[in-house]
């Protein structure tokens, strides 16, 4: 590296959407940067060995959905009532086979999509009955995501009965114009109404998604949004800029929409940052915000870099040091196939890249528990060059990005620990 600091790109890179896995190659899902070399030779720094008796996670992916919204590029497909129950059969019968290989406990569970209401409360209930039989999820945290354009007040009262703890909401905004543009089904009224009903229902544990950059959306249309949130009662918050992906609708007409450009959007990032502090929200990783002791733990597992079982279509799994996942397909899924293999996990490079993610970012105790050493006296010092630019923050225990320095975390990484 140079001695002098070099010129960052305000940028989309850091910020990424809705977490679903985290891949072995960098925290955003993304290679490395062009150029970037190893950053511990071999020998340096020991792998972590494998944990067999360790607490894991579960993810469970529920493909079905009403319609693809023109921005989304996760794994999703109509469902049918057949459909489902194959779907339900197969991923019980898959809890129970990796239990007994496994021999884990989990302690949180997690039903992303898709829309995994869609399942109704009686299948849902079933997977998370097969889950606790299987890995016990004593205390556990469990998390089912919906989208607030429907009634959903029997379903809510059923889930958490059946010990359903954490509901995540696809607000996205609560501005209509903005909702129209995103494709969603929803007005904010129709959200207010099921947060009330969730609430009724006795979920306190309510996270609201938001996404940033998005059409026609202006400072004073993101304050109002955020102050939805705090005034409907949500405890964690996901805000997202809003990526076009390949694939998908919106990359297709992205010559013709009208996003913010890379400074703009770089501007309504940072504005919902200091908005969701001042409404009682603090980060705690780059795209989530939670009142104290209301942070994701599910999520958290993949940015401890610690391990988890994903089921389904297009679910990624870390287990014993590897990582692998199934393919996206519900076909292929319910005719069992094997998951592919994506190499090994958990070395200092990927936990060093995760943990940049978290505004506790990398220290030298979560080193010292992982690997039994500090973080290497190299990377803290190339971490105190982007102090005086107001992209990190040191100590002497180790350092953390700021925001400005999570808008451009894929280059702040690279140039760090590369």
């Amino acid at each position: 590296m140079n001695s002098s600091v070099p010129p960052l790109p305000t940028a989309r890179g850091g910020v990424r959407r809705k977490t679903r896995h985290v891949s072995a190659r960098d925290s955003s899902g993304n290679a490395p940067a062009a150029g970037a070399k190893d950053v511990i030779r071999p020998g340096a720094f020991p792998q972590t060995l494998p944990q067999n008796d360790a607490v894991c996670g579960i993810y469970v992916h529920v493909p079905f959905c009403d319609g693809k919204c023109p921005y989304c590029d996760f794994y999703s497909i109509r469902g049918s009532e057949e459909r489902m129950e194959q779907y339900t059969e197969r991923i019980v019968k898959e809890i129970k086979y990796e239990a007994e290989q496994s021999g884990r406990t989990a302690d949180t569970l997690y039903f992303g999509g898709g829309t995994p209401s869609l399942l109704g409360a009686g299948r849902l209930i079933r997977i998370v009955e097969a889950a606790r039989r299987g890995f016990g999820l004593e205390h556990a945290e469990i998390t089912v995501e919906a989208n607030p354009a429907e009634d959903l007040s029997d379903f809510f009262r059923e889930i958490r009965a059946a010990g359903v703890n954490r509901l995540s909401l696809g607000l996205q905004s609560a501005n209509e114009k903005e909702l129209r543009l995103l494709g969603r089904r929803h007005t904010a009224q129709q959200a207010a109404r099921c947060i009330g009903q969730a609430q009724n229902a006795g979920f306190d544990n309510l996270s609201l998604d938001l996404m940033l950059a998005v059409q026609g959306q202006t400072e004073e249309s993101l304050r109002r949004s955020i102050a939805f949130c705090a005034r409907a009662g949500a405890r964690h918050v996901s805000a997202y800029l809003l990526q076009v992906e390949p694939g998908t609708a919106y990359f297709k007409q992205k010559e013709t929409l009208d996003i913010p450009d890379e400074d703009e959007a770089a501007a309504l990032y940072l504005l919902a940052c200091g908005e969701l502090e001042r409404n009682g929200f603090h980060q705690y990783e780059i795209s989530n915000f939670a009142q104290g002791g209301y942070e994701g733990r599910h999520n958290l597992k993949y940015w401890h870099d610690e391990e988890y079982l994903g089921f389904g279509p297009a679910a990624h799994s870390f287990l014993n040091g590897r990582r692998f996942s199934k393919k996206r397909s519900l076909k292929a899924f319910l005719q069992g196939e094997m998951p592919q293999e994506q190499g090994k996990g958990g070395d200092f490079e990927e936990f060093a890249m995760l943990a940049l993610r978290l505004t506790e970012g990398l220290t030298d105790a979560r080193c010292r528990e992982r690997f039994g050493c500090p973080v290497p006296q190299k990377i803290k010092a190339a971490a105190k060059r982007y102090e005086s630019a107001g992209l990190t923050v040191c100590t002497q225990d180790g350092f953390h990005f700021t925001p400005r320095g999570f808008l451009v975390s894929n280059q702040l990484t690279a140039e760090v620990l590369f």
